[in-house]
C-alpha cells in the first residue's frame, strides 16, 4: 500500500464525511463513529482510536471536517493533556477503558498536582499513596484544580517513596473523584469566579489498575503533562468561542460547552483581549493620546510576535518532535502579553478601568481583565519557572543551585506537616 498524500487524506476524508456526518445524529454517536474510524484522532496511532498520519497529514483531515461544520472528539478541560499522557505512558488496558470515554465527552476529568505548601515546586508534593495487596490509600491536599466538582476522574501526582530524593519518589495514579474520601471545595477568586477548587484525599482509595507508569516513575510522567500544558498555553486567547451551526448535534454540543467550559469562561480575559483593543481606543477617541497608541502598538507587537512563537511550536508539532522548551517560550510569551493588554487596557479608560459591574467601561469587562491577567503568568507554571527552562534548556546556562535534590525527601526542610 502506498503512503497516504494530502490528496489522498482529503478524497478519504470527503468520501468517510459523505456517508456518516450529518447534523440531526446525537453527539455521543457522532463520536463514536469518528473514533471507531479514526478520523476523530487521526495522528494517534491505529491501535488507540487513530489512523497513525503525520500531524501534518492529521491537519489535513481536520480541514475537511471544518469544511463541512463537523463536530471532533471532545477537547475541553484537560482532556487532551490527559489523553497525551496516557498514549506515551499508559497501559493497554488504561488506553482501551478510559480514552474512549475521554473521547466522547462521557467522563470528564481534572489535574491533581499543586498542593499548598508546594506550588512551583511541584516535585515536592506531601500527598502519599501508601501500596497494600489490593492498590494504594491516598491522603493528602491539592489546589488549584479547575472542575474538580464534576470530574469523574483526575490525574494525580503523589508520593509513594519518602526514601528517596523527591523527583524519584513520586508516583502518577488516574483517581476515581467519585468516592467517599475525596472532597472539593471551591475558591472563590477576585475576578467573581469559582473555577478552582481545594480537593481533600482522606483515605482516598486507587486499585492497581490506577498507577500510570512505573512506581517512582511519576516525575517523569507528570513532565508529559506539563509540556502539553505549555504548548496550549497560546491558545487561551480562543477559549470560550464556539462556532455552532443548525441540528441536534449542535444543540448537544451547546449544552455540554456550557456545562464543561463554566469554569473557563474567563480565560479569554485572563490572556488580555488583545482582540479589543485598537476598537476601544479608535472608538473612545483615546487613540489620538501618543502614550496610549504607544502602550496598543506595544501589545499588537508582543502578539504578533507571540503567534510567530506558537507557529514554531506547532511546526515542531507538525514534524513529529516531541514538546520541548518552546512550550516554556510560549508560555512567557503569553503572560507577556496579558501584562502589556492589561496595560493598554488601562491606559484608554484611566481610573475608570477599576470599575466593576454595569458602571464600569464594557460593562466591567475591562476590570475583569486586569484582576484576571495576573492568572496568566502563575498557571501551568510561573513565569521564574520557563525563565529557569529556557535558561538551562534553550540557553545551556548551568543548572539552579538546589539543596534538596540529592537527600531522602523525608529529610527536606518544608513549610507544612506531613506524616509517614
Amino acid at each position: 500500500m502506498s503512503p497516504p498524500t494530502e490528496a489522498s487524506v482529503r478524497d478519504e476524508v470527503r468520501a468517510w464525511l459523505a456517508q456518516n456526518w450529518s447534523p440531526e445524529l446525537g453527539l455521543a454517536e457522532w463520536r463514536r463513529r469518528l473514533i471507531e474510524s479514526g478520523w476523530g484522532c487521526p495522528s494517534w496511532p491505529e491501535q488507540w482510536f487513530g489512523r497513525g498520519l503525520s500531524p501534518a497529514l492529521a491537519a489535513v483531515a481536520e480541514d475537511e471536517m471544518r469544511a463541512v461544520g463537523a463536530v471532533s472528539v471532545a477537547q475541553f478541560g484537560v482532556r487532551l493533556l490527559v489523553a497525551a499522557t496516557l498514549l506515551e505512558h499508559g497501559t493497554d488496558d488504561q488506553k482501551r477503558r478510559l480514552l474512549p470515554r475521554l473521547l466522547t465527552g462521557e467522563d470528564t476529568w481534572c489535574q491533581l498536582f499543586s498542593e499548598p505548601g508546594s506550588g512551583s515546586d511541584l516535585a515536592g508534593v506531601t500527598t502519599r499513596a501508601t501500596e497494600d495487596a489490593e492498590g494504594w490509600t491516598v491522603t493528602g491536599q491539592k489546589v488549584w484544580t479547575t472542575s474538580a466538582q464534576h470530574a469523574h476522574y483526575g490525574i494525580l501526582l503523589a508520593r509513594t517513596d519518602w526514601n528517596v530524593p523527591k523527583h524519584r519518589g513520586l508516583s502518577f495514579f488516574v483517581l476515581p473523584m467519585h468516592q467517599d474520601g475525596v472532597e472539593v471545595r471551591p475558591l472563590r477568586q477576585m475576578n467573581g469566579y469559582a473555577s478552582f477548587n481545594e480537593v481533600f484525599i482522606s483515605d482516598a482509595r486507587i486499585g492497581r489498575d490506577g498507577l500510570v507508569g512505573p512506581l517512582g516513575e511519576g516525575w517523569k510522567v507528570a513532565l508529559t503533562t506539563l509540556a502539553h500544558e505549555r504548548r496550549m498555553a497560546d491558545s487561551m486567547r480562543n477559549w470560550g468561542r464556539l462556532q455552532l451551526g443548525e441540528g441536534r448535534i449542535y444543540e448537544e454540543l451547546k449544552a455540554e460547552y456550557a456545562a464543561v467550559m463554566e469554569p473557563y469562561k474567563w480565560y479569554a480575559q485572563r490572556a488580555g483581549r488583545t482582540d479589543l483593543l485598537l476598537e476601544r481606543a479608535q472608538r473612545t477617541g483615546r487613540i489620538d493620546d501618543a502614550v496610549v497608541r504607544q502602550d496598543v502598538a506595544r501589545a499588537l507587537m508582543i502578539e504578533r510576535a507571540a503567534e510567530w512563537t506558537a507557529a514554531r511550536a506547532r511546526a515542531a508539532r507538525a514534524s513529529g518532535q516531541p514538546p520541548g522548551a518552546e512550550g516554556s517560550l510560549g508560555k512567557l510569551a503569553a503572560s507577556n502579553l496579558a501584562r502589556a493588554a492589561a496595560r493598554a487596557h488601562a491606559s484608554i479608560s484611566g481610573a475608570a478601568a477599576m470599575l466593576a459591574g454595569e458602571d464600569g467601561p464594557e460593562q466591567g469587562l475591562i476590570a475583569e481583565i486586569l484582576v484576571s491577567v495576573p492568572a496568566c503568568s502563575i498557571a501551568g507554571g510561573t513565569d521564574e519557572i520557563q525563565r529557569n527552562i529556557i535558561a538551562e534548556r534553550v540557553l545551556g546556562l548551568p543548572r539552579e543551585p538546589s539543596t534538596d535534590t540529592d537527600i531522602p525527601f523525608r529529610d527536606v526542610r518544608r513549610n507544612v506537616s506531613s506524616s509517614r
